[in-house]
């Protein structure tokens, strides 16, 4: 059964009237897993509120649930193995939150709604390699999707990241930090596009987000870009389009930021965590896709989503 975690221990609630009306934003804040926590705010950055521990967050589209992956404690034990990671589900009316725990797994993450708000697919460790999995929101009629068989020169390795649906709720994206491709819900390859093959397009990183735009013609890519040895980050990430029509690939965060984590707003406006040339922390920003128009909505965040329109 899913277990229901009370609300005076986790969860900060909002009334129902407070998210009739405008569209919300969550987001991540936090650098160890001990001290991250997922957050809401309004579009504009306003009222920004701690949810709960954890990380990963997705709005539903309706605005009304927020999905993460819970931040469970370091086992010390031998050999060493990584913190349990769950699925949950923040009711942001009735202020609790549920773990799914039907999902044979203790190694779960990034979460993300279906479009309708009926699904949640996410990444799955299950026999030391990560896979994609999906549920109903409430936690039931789980699938592993394990046997994708997508790589002809290593067919065993099905490491894929990242997933975002499409937006009829039948297909995701995903990759696998060489390929990008649109899996059906049984794991049958629909279409991949080789990066290695693309103009202006290098290998991704396993926390390379993709998001999906509105009218399903492009495509939100986050990726590690060379440094150019101005800012005060370790590594630089850039945000790309990918035309799914064209299959161009084109950078739209400046050259002189550190940008990432981006999804879409509106066809032609995105949320997108970014660290400018002389900033010391990160934030989350509101940005055109021409690159212009970049504003700043919340101070020391990043992994921002938000509610349909």
């Amino acid at each position: 059964m899913n277990k229901i975690i009370p609300f005076a221990l986790a969860f900060v609630a909002f009334s129902a009237a407070a998210f009739s009306g405008d569209r919300r934003i969550a987001f991540e804040r936090g650098t160890r897993e001990s001290t991250r926590s997922v957050w809401i705010a309004n579009l504009d950055g306003t009222a920004a509120k701690r949810i709960a521990q954890g990380s990963w967050p997705d709005i539903s589209p309706d605005g009304t649930r927020l999905a993460f992956s819970t931040d469970g404690e370091l086992r010390t034990d031998q050999p060493p193995r990584p913190p349990r990671r769950e699925i949950a589900v923040a009711d942001i009316t009735t202020g609790k939150v549920t773990i799914l725990k039907e999902i044979p797994s203790n190694n779960c993450c990034v979460p993300v709604w279906s479009p309708d708000g009926s699904k949640l697919a996410f990444q799955i460790l299950v026999d030391d390699q990560w896979h994609f999995g999906w549920v109903n929101a409430d936690g039931s009629d789980f699938h592993l999707v394990k046997d994708v068989k997508r790589r002809t020169d290593n067919p065993s390795d099905d490491t894929i990241w990242m997933p975002a649906w499409a937006s009829d709720g039948k297909s995701i994206f995903c990759h696998d930090m060489h390929t990008i491709y649109q899996i059906d819900l049984e794991g049958n390859v629909l279409k991949k596009w080789n990066l290695s093959e693309l103009q202006n397009a290098g290998s991704l990183a396993s926390d390379s987000r993709l998001s999906v735009s509105p009218n399903e013609t492009k495509l939100l890519v986050s990726r590690p870009v060379k440094h150019t040895g101005k800012g005060l980050w370790v590594e630089q990430n850039g945000v790309f389009t990918f035309d799914l029509r064209t299959t161009t690939m084109t950078r739209v965060s400046s050259e002189a930021d550190s940008v990432s984590d981006a999804c879409w707003l509106t066809n032609h406006e995105f949320l997108c965590k970014a660290q400018k040339e002389r900033e010391e922390r990160d934030g989350i920003y509101r940005m055109s896709i021409d690159g212009k128009n970049l504003k700043r909505l919340i101070k020391n965040g990043r992994f921002p989503s938000v509610s349909a329109p």
